[in-house]
């Protein structure tokens, strides 16, 4: 069981989007082997739940919706029971809910575009981060994920800012979360990307890859053994 934190002190970061991408890929890894994903929507606006509710949503993911500050902790002991991963969209601000969550998480992700606006609020969360830590006396593992890029060419303000990053030793996916039709058109259609009608939306197989790709580093980097228990060929 790991517990999967998105968090960021701004919105606009594509939080949610890569909230969703991962949990509907674990989800769909998951299926067969019986593995079932807990998705906790800890954000005033709900967008993760809306997704989860659509029909074509995977039947392994159990949603908890609607949750706020005094309901988080039971939501989370709650999907620890049942769950293989529990995935936890936060509010994108500063919170004591964000606080609490981060002191469960396995792994926190903080999703950033390329932009210094997103970078310098990334810089908050970790330090966020690292006050939890302190308070709670264990290393809380979290990475910063590169969201929205261009399929085509990283744009030299974001090789700058992932550089800035590599130079504090910041950790930082090896994956970015590519801007993609697909990755949109799932708050629509509700699913995976792999579930998407092939001859309405574009770029489906190129987001299945990096769907994929997302997910196994998730996983590498949480534990080797949740590694065995998921991965398999695409």
């Amino acid at each position: 069981m790991a517990t999967i934190v998105f968090a960021s002190s701004k919105g606009g970061a594509g939080k949610t989007t890569a909230a969703m991408v991962l949990t509907s890929e674990l989800a769909r890894q998951g299926e067969k082997q019986d593995i079932n994903i807990a998705l906790i929507d800890a954000d005033p606006n709900q967008h993760s739940s809306k997704w989860a509710l659509k029909k074509d949503t995977s039947k392994n993911i159990s949603l908890y919706k609607d949750i706020e500050e005094n309901t988080l902790i039971d939501a989370i002991e709650e999907a620890e029971k049942q769950s293989g991963f529990i995935i936890i969209d936060l509010e994108g601000t500063a919170s004591m809910a964000v606080g609490m969550a981060i002191s469960r998480a396995d792994l926190v992700i903080i999703p950033c575009q390329g932009s210094q606006n997103d970078a310098e609020e990334a810089i908050k969360t970790i330090k966020n981060i690292k006050q939890q830590s302190r308070a709670i006396r264990r290393d809380i593992k979290y990475c910063i994920l590169m969201t929205r890029t261009s399929p085509a060419i990283v744009s030299r303000g974001c090789k700058a800012i992932m550089s800035e990053f590599e130079n504090a030793g910041l950790p930082l996916f090896d994956v970015q979360l590519i801007d993609r039709e697909a990755f949109r058109a799932i708050r629509s259609f509700g699913g995976s990307v792999n579930d998407l009608p092939r001859k309405e939306v574009s770029g489906i197989e190129n987001a299945e890859k990096n769907a994929y790709a997302f997910a196994a580093e998730v996983i590498n980097i949480i534990t080797g053994k949740i590694e065995k228990r998921i991965i398999k060929e695409a």
